[in-house]
This record gives structure tokens, sequence and C-alpha cells, in this order.
């Protein structure tokens, strides 16, 4: 299927329960707003989006202290249905219909997959608590929500490797989205948006795709540009302080270099 029926059927389920989802999305957003959906497409296209997934070696690891996991943007390079079902989210009545649940306006989509396209976490593998980036590649506008979109199946809540919301800060208890088999989560993006994923458990992958929907206009009246923005686990206290320096020190560097030192990879280059 294409990009264009991928959407059709995502929209038909949006919109089959997109009251509920605006109150869900409406009761959490004086924190981090946030809703998720089970049942995005039929189970058969998305057991293929799973069997089409990359070889891990086919993409690029990101390990460090800040995180531990496969990522892929470049689309081009895998099986055609990957980059149909990234860009199914893309369509314009999709984010239509996000915009009515989540109440914002201005949503833009980003076509080179800044940050998003596909990850995987083996066992062991991990996000530590963050911030993302609050802006697209050029730093023009304002990233606002975060779609994630898991599709590995039988994936049970004892396996780990779920998305974890901060809404009280790194002190206090997180909440717990399983990353359930054809759930989409979309959560929003700021200045206190403080979200993880927790360690995979087990000897199986983790797989999800995801996209970016950005803004002229920050969701807080009060947001202002940082860096990805990483802090250790509650338990992880000497972790935390490492991580209090790196970030302060690549936030000086991003206020001289506006774009960076170097052009960030995690990009889908297209061709024209």
């Amino acid at each position: 299927m294409n990009r264009d029926q991928l959407a059709k059927l995502i929209v038909n389920r949006l919109n089959s329960d997109r009251e509920l989802l605006k109150q869900q999305y409406d009761q959490s957003k004086n924190k981090i707003g946030h809703f998720y959906i089970d049942n995005i497409l039929p189970k058969e296209i998305v057991d293929e989006i799973d069997n089409q997934f990359p070889n891990q070696n086919k993409m690029s690891l990101k390990k460090s202290l800040r995180e531990n996991k496969y990522i892929a943007a470049q689309m081009n390079k895998y099986n055609p249905i990957l980059e149909e079902a990234i860009y199914a989210f893309q369509n314009k009545e999709v984010v239509n219909c996000i915009k009515y649940i989540c109440g914002i306006e201005d949503l833009q989509p980003d076509e080179y997959l800044y940050a998003g396209g596909l990850s995987s976490m083996n066992k062991d593998q991990f996000l530590n608590p963050h911030l993302d980036n609050s802006h697209d590649k050029d730093r023009n506008s304002w990233r606002v929500l975060n779609l994630l979109y898991y599709v590995t199946p039988n994936w049970n809540d004892g396996n780990g490797g779920h998305l974890e919301l901060w809404p009280n800060g790194l002190k206090k208890k997180q909440i717990t989205i399983h990353a359930k088999f054809n759930r989409l989560v979309v959560m929003a993006t700021h200045q206190l948006s403080w979200h993880s994923v927790s360690p995979v458990l087990v000897d199986s992958s983790r797989n999800c795709v995801s996209n970016y929907y950005f803004s002229n206009n920050p969701l807080q009246a009060n947001d202002k540009f940082h860096v990805t923005t990483f802090r250790g686990r509650p338990e992880q206290v000497i972790t935390n302080q490492v991580l209090k320096i790196d970030s302060f020190l690549r936030m000086n560097i991003r206020k001289l270099f506006k774009k960076g030192i170097k052009e960030n990879p995690h990009v889908y280059k297209k061709e024209n």
C-alpha cells in the first residue's frame, strides 16, 4: 500500500475516537500533553512493516551515557513500505486530525525526518530522560509534537522499551506508556517535556516508526532554544552530573555555531 492509502486508514481510525483522544490530550496538556490509540492499521500491514525493518547492521548505532539505540533516516536504502509508512503520518488529512485532537492550528510535518525515521532497541538498550532539541534542522521552526508508532508484534509489558513521561520532574514518579504493537503515541515537546525509554529487558528488538511535527510558534510562551538535553535517572546520581556538564557544553557550542560544529547526520538526504 502507498502512503495515501495508509493515511486514509490512519485518518479513519483517529476519527473513530477523536473526541476521546482530544479529552485525553486536554487532560494532560498543562504538563506533557499526550494521547495514544491502538489498532491504527490492519494487523497484516503492521506485520509487514515490522518484517521489513532493516537489520541493525544497516542502521546507525547511537551509544553513550545518554542513549543506546539503532536509528535510520535515509529511507531510500530500505524496503519502500517503511518510507510509505513514515510519510503516511505526514499526509495533510492525518496532520489535520492531529491538529484537532491537540488543539494546535499551526503544524508542519518534517520531510527531512530530522531525528525521526526508524528506531530499534535490543536487550539493555535505553534512552535516558531528556528534552528533545527545540527546533528543526535549520533552526527555523519549533518542534512541538513527537509521533511514535510501535510495530513489534507480541511486545509484552514486561519486555521494557516503553515510553516514560516525567510530567512532575525527574524526582517524581514517571508515567509509563507501553510500546504495544500497533499503538500510536503522540506527545508534546517543549522545555519541560522530560521523557525517556526504559531499558529493553528481553533478547528481542523493539521497533518504532517516528515523526516530529513543527510549528512557527512554541507550545509554551516561555520556551527557549535548547539542544537535546539529557539527565540521569533518579538513581543515577553520578551519570546525572556528567550529563548536566555534557548538556551545558553542547548548549554553549550551539550559541557560537547556530547549526553546530558539524551537520547532524540524522536526516533524510534527498537527491534533489
